[in-house]
């Protein structure tokens, strides 16, 4: 099996309102690279798009009547939990969980404007 550069055996997708901003969010809170985008016809609404964080693509597109929203919940291994939970929260997402420290590091909960959680974790030294 050849899996194309950049991509894994399995990879989320998802179906959101909103993926333009999406986007930005991952950005602006995750460091995502943008690797892939198509739009429909119409031009203001993605047909499907890529971007990668830390590696891991994962892949959504805009939800339309055929294709109902779809979230997801992922855990994510980050620098700094702080840091991140609080460019999250300042990007609009709300908490799931607060912040604290546990067995497996610091990590907290939250869900972003799209209807998505995620668990962010940092590994305590």
């Amino acid at each position: 099996m050849e899996i194309p550069k950049g991509h894994q055996a399995m990879m989320p997708y998802l179906m959101i309102n909103g993926a333009s901003a999406f986007i930005d969010f991952t950005k602006k809170v995750f460091n995502a690279e943008l690797t892939f985008s198509s739009m429909r016809e119409d031009n203001k609404t993605v047909a499907h798009s890529e971007i990668q964080i830390s590696g891991s693509t994962l892949m959504f597109s805009e939800a339309t009547e055929k294709f109902k929203i779809k979230s997801g919940d992922f855990f994510l291994y980050v620098d700094n939990a702080d840091d991140t939970y609080n460019k999250a929260i300042e990007n609009g997402a709300t908490t799931l969980m607060e912040l604290s420290n546990q067995h497996y590091g610091r990590t907290c909960g939250v869900t972003d404007p799209f209807g998505n959680v995620w668990w962010i974790t940092s590994v305590q030294a």
